[in-house]
């Protein structure tokens, strides 16, 4: 998940250059690069989570971001800011993250929820 969020924070940095510098768009490229360098940020924050409850915090926040880096892709996609391969490209990376974030939520959710049962007795 590291690895992943970490290589996806990097093609957001270069796209955010290319918009930038190529296509001239500030705005998209601005919202973009705030949610998508954050999905990695949160990530690494959930490392050194204070409690469990604090990591799916964490996890919860890179999901949200994950998801508005999607919605702000699309908005290129439909744009035709970027073209069809590299929208393709980049959406998937996203969508993947969105999936073993959900995950990787539900299972410690699950393991949260096996502990309190544990602690009853």
């Amino acid at each position: 998940m590291e690895i992943k969020s970490e290589a996806f924070s990097e093609r957001i940095i270069k796209l955010h250059d290319y918009l930038l510098n190529v296509k001239h768009e500030k705005v998209i490229s601005n919202q973009i690069y705030r949610s998508g360098t954050s999905i990695g940020a949160n990530i690494a924050e959930s490392r050194y989570a204070q409690s469990d409850p604090d990591f799916v915090s964490k996890l919860s926040i890179a999901l949200k971001e994950a998801n508005e880096t999607c919605y702000w892709l699309n908005c290129l996609g439909r744009r035709n800011i970027i073209d069809q391969q590299g929208h393709q490209s980049m959406l998937n990376d996203a969508t993947e993250l969105v999936k073993i974030l959900i995950s990787a939520i539900k299972t410690k959710k699950k393991n949260m929820a096996k502990g309190d049962d544990n602690n009853e007795g």
